[in-house]
């Protein structure tokens, strides 16, 4: 395949970059927007060391604001400014920043689904689970969304079943929204255009509607284009995008402890149809399809989410309540070839309530201890529905037309979680933490599966199962110097049992999944404060490790089932440099072996050593940026590269999609009120294929994917008040 190789050397990494320079188009991510503006000093020298200090950058990983080089967490923040300059649109453009860090996407917007050091799992039930502002998407299917007015993206890496709960035990992705202007009205209205016939509008506006009180912040934005790959049949194309997202925010500021936020977004998604097809073909003819049958997939998102915190001088506390309503519809050709066998329409809706109440201390004590703690409370209610027909030609099964239903169910899901964390330190040096959290869920369910006319019994079950678990943490860091630390956590994560809405039979439910994390880190800034480095190192075991498997008897339906044991082993590695006032540096690197324990089974068959797929042995990325104001006219020139290792797409690892690399650039130059950009994504039009399923039956080589996203080069126009 084109722009591909096994695993990329050093020699090549460095030829990259030596392109990109010589192309004149520079790259960035240390973002300067979260430190706090320097005071003037007389010395020119020391004024020149203040302006190359690394920024300060606050995170959120532990549920309160805290310096990100003083967590005892591995976790990589994506400020603002970075997601401006970068030309960040949805969420896993920001992942090339974070070490093994992978999302598995199709074209279709609602399968995103994030992987961590090799952990990962099925939409309806993430081993990752993203939060947005503060709220958990407790379906990946709302997940992936459009980024509108994001203050900050956070990867926390690690289990954080402590103080998130369920479902987060490789991590969270931390999503928050930036707070609307209290001082004055700003706004912009920009109008991106491209090549597959790529185009949109979008327009924010933000600023008070009583003076330091209440303000407004509203933004919205329309992107469509044309499909990437084409129909041979019928010479249209299959996989185009068109959609819209829209956020309103009041923010309320009733008195100096006070803070009320109400946030409301609505996403609509009609994407065409999955651009599935044989990968024996794709590799042979890229962007290319047989189909009989041309599909759509479709998403509706509405959410709302209040805030409401007050701070005083001894604790805060924090109230956040949401409902998240979402529902999907694909109608696709399920034998993804030319002939008119089977066809798929899969209906999916669900209603999520979460309620959090959550209690921090302010520092106290003094002299040689001090202590902070945070209590909370999280409950929560999940109702989920789905009815998926395969609608099967003459011929193909018997004689006549046959509808299946597969399956028709309504799961129903109410839990609570308990938790606490405490903090001690020591000289303000040595800092020893701990925390417990209790989570409990009732499930239940009814689950069925009949056909058009009954040519066979149809089946139904009742089920319903309650599930608990203790998930401590505990970790010690200590900082050697002001700007150095070392940290050691050890935790444990859980992943919540289930049930299958359909599966094959005795498969209906399914296991927790455990997970025990032991990890070490370093963080420091060297030089003066000019460089930052972040390492660490992490053992993962894991317990019953839930798996996606393909049902054998149903093409295009997925279950989950505890395969057994598994382990990772890796090691992490961030650096960010400002070599001068205007050029910043950085690069990431992630290492993680992750494979199928002793005894492990999936589907009867032994996987023991086996690697666990769509789980990339390593990540890489570096880039560079120049930034600079020219009087009224700003610059900013960047350019990044990404690369992944090998990985396997299925737990036989009989087929896999070799290591590739990515270049993306941006050049933007603002002047006054007026804002232009060009922005070109895969800039070497690499082929690849990062997304496949086991498909034995209808597809030759026995796997089927799609293609990733050619060279997209996308030009912004606008303006800005």
């Amino acid at each position: 395949m084109a722009h591909m190789f096994s695993h990329p050397t050093l020699h090549q990494i460095l030829r990259t970059v030596r392109r990109l320079s010589m192309a004149g188009v520079f790259v960035a991510i240390v973002p300067p927007s979260s430190a706090a503006a320097p005071t003037p000093q007389p010395d020119p020298a020391q004024d020149e060391t203040i302006r190359l200090r690394m920024p300060t950058v606050n995170v959120t990983a532990q549920k309160e604001p805290a310096d990100k080089q003083r967590v005892p967490v591995a976790v990589t923040a994506v400020p603002q400014e970075t997601i401006d300059d970068a030309g960040i649109r949805i969420v896993s453009d920001a992942a090339i920043f974070a070490p093994n860090v992978f999302f598995t996407e199709a074209s279709a917007r609602k399968i995103s689904n994030a992987r961590f050091r090799g952990i990962g799992s099925s939409p309806a039930n993430p081993g990752i689970t993203t939060y947005i502002d503060g709220v958990p998407q407790l379906n990946a299917n709302t997940s992936s969304i459009e980024l509108l007015d994001i203050e900050q993206i956070e990867f926390v890496r690690g289990p954080q079943s402590t103080l998130f709960g369920r479902n987060t035990l490789g991590g969270v992705v931390n999503i928050t929204t930036a707070r609307p202007s209290m001082s004055a009205w700003t706004g912009q209205v920009s109008a991106p255009f491209g090549n597959y016939g790529g185009w949109g509008v979008q327009a924010g506006v933000s600023g008070p509607l009583v003076a330091n009180k209440l303000s407004l912040g509203v933004s919205a934005t329309r992107i469509d284009r044309d499909g990437f790959t084409v129909n041979e049949i019928t010479g249209n194309d299959i996989d185009s995008r068109e959609g819209f997202s829209g956020k309103a925010q009041l923010l309320w500021l009733p008195s100096a402890a006070w803070e009320g936020r109400l946030i409301v977004t609505a996403d609509h998604a009609h994407d065409g149809d999955y651009a599935l097809q044989d990968i024996g073909a794709l590799r042979a003819t890229p962007y290319r399809a047989m189909r009989d049958f041309e599909g759509t997939s479709d998403r509706e998102v509405f959410g709302t989410t209040a805030i409401l915190r007050r701070a005083g001088n001894r604790f805060a506390f924090t109230s956040t309540t949401a409902f998240v309503d979402w529902s999907t519809q694909d109608v696709t050709d399920l034998d993804y070839t030319a002939l008119p066998m089977a066809r798929r329409d899969n209906s999916e809706n669900a209603t999520q309530f979460t309620q959090e109440f959550r209690i921090a201390s302010a520092t106290s004590g003094s002299g040689a201890v001090q202590t902070q703690w945070q209590v909370g409370a999280f409950l929560f209610n999940n109702s989920y529905e789905q009815d998926a027909v395969n609608a099967y030609a003459p011929g193909l099964f018997g004689p006549i037309a046959i509808n299946e239903h597969s399956p028709r169910a309504t799961l129903d899901d109410t839990g609570i979680g308990l938790y606490g964390q405490a903090t001690f330190t020591f000289n303000d040096t040595f800092d020893v933490a701990a925390g417990l959290r209790y989570d409990y869920e009732d499930k239940s369910g009814v689950l069925e599966t009949f056909y058009e006319p009954a040519i066979a019994p149809a089946g139904r079950r009742d089920v319903g199962e309650t599930f608990s678990n203790v998930s401590p943490q505990v970790s010690a860091a200590w900082r050697v110097r002001p700007d150095t630390s070392i940290y050691a956590t050890v935790g444990r994560g859980y992943k919540a049992g289930g049930f299958n809405p359909a599966s094959p039979a005795g498969s209906e439910g399914y296991a927790e999944e455990f997970t025990t994390n032991v990890e070490g880190g370093l963080k420091t800034l060297l030089a003066e404060g000019r460089v930052s480095l972040n390492a660490a190192v992490f053992a993962i075991d894991w317990d019953d490790l839930q798996l996606n498997l393909p049902n054998p008897f149903v093409p295009g339906q997925f279950f989950i089932a505890n395969v057994g044991g598994a382990t990772s082993r890796g090691f992490e590695l961030e650096l960010g440099a400002r070599v001068a006032p205007s050029v910043d540096l950085f690069a990431a690197f992630g290492y993680a072996h992750a494979e199928f324990g002793e005894g492990s089974t999936s589907g009867g068959v032994n996987v023991e050593g086996n690697h666990i797929p769509t789980a990339p042995d390593y990540t890489t990325s570096a880039g560079i940026q120049f930034k600079r104001m020219f009087g009224r006219t700003g610059v900013v020139a960047r350019a990044d590269a990404v690369f992944y290792g090998e990985y396997f797409y299925d737990d036989q690892n009989t087929m896999s999609q070799e290591a590739y690399s990515l270049v993306n650039a941006r050049f933007a130059v603002t002047h006054g009120h007026l804002l232009g950009e060009l922005l070109v994504r895969n800039a070497f039009d690499t082929e690849y294929i990062p997304f496949a399923l086991p498909y034995p039956g209808f597809a030759p080589s026995g796997f089927i994917g799609e293609m990733g996203a050619p060279r997209v080069v996308t030009a912004h126009v606008g303006i800005r008040f």
